[in-house]
């Protein structure tokens, strides 16, 4: 989808007859950049490894808007794996927890997790599992998550407008509007993503992935 409807051309400086086009490359752009399908909601859903100690996970993409559902599976003891964190936590296979884990939780066993008893920050994209009474930890999660924009902010409009003049002035790409297409576009992202452009786009480049 384009980020500037034609009522918004001539609002942020592009004429009120630019071709449709340049706005849908732009926009293709702009999402390439973040590493996302679209920088409006969404749903994703990402698997990754929970660290042992801290149990917080911070998402891809932002911003975030909900936590949806998650699974997740248990740590598993290892006895001397320093790298879960046992022995420094008494998190060991001879522990409460670790006979728990033994006698109730199976191998790769997949647990829903109750997304009311997650400690969720919106602005940071961050959540923390809740303390467990046995001492259980997870070591694996599956998050189903919402993120993105619900409306298009303006200064997502001046980075959109910003790529349409960068290429309308940009030699080679001064052509025909019908024969305007993404791959040619893309071409020249190096040149028509700009420094302005790339400052106002850093919010919503997805930080990590899987």
């Amino acid at each position: 989808m384009g980020y500037l409807q034609p009522a918004d051309y001539a609002a942020f400086g592009l004429s009120a007859d630019t071709a449709d086009a340049w706005v849908t490359a732009a926009s293709a752009m702009m999402e390439a950049y973040c590493k996302r399908p679209s920088l409006l909601a969404a749903s994703y859903t990402e698997r990754m490894r929970v660290p042992f100690r801290a149990q917080t996970l911070r998402l891809s993409y932002t911003p975030l808007i909900s936590v949806d559902a998650v699974q997740a599976q248990y740590a598993r003891p290892r006895f001397g794996d320093d790298a879960c964190g046992e022995l420094l936590d008494g998190y060991s296979a001879g522990s409460l927890a670790g006979g728990y884990l033994a006698a109730f939780a199976a191998p790769n066993q997949w647990m829903p997790v109750d997304v009311t008893t997650l400690d969720v920050s919106l602005p940071t994209g961050e959540f923390r599992f809740a303390w467990n009474m046995m001492g259980l930890r997870y070591g694996v999660a599956e998050v189903t998550y919402t993120a993105g924009l619900t409306t298009v902010p303006d200064a997502v409009k001046v980075a959109c407008a910003q790529i349409v003049r960068n290429a309308q002035t940009t030699p080679g790409l001064n052509v025909r509007s019908s024969k305007l297409d993404t791959l040619q576009t893309q071409y020249f992202s190096d040149s028509l993503i700009d420094s302005q452009v790339q400052a106002i786009l850093r919010p919503y480049v997805a930080e990590r992935l899987g």
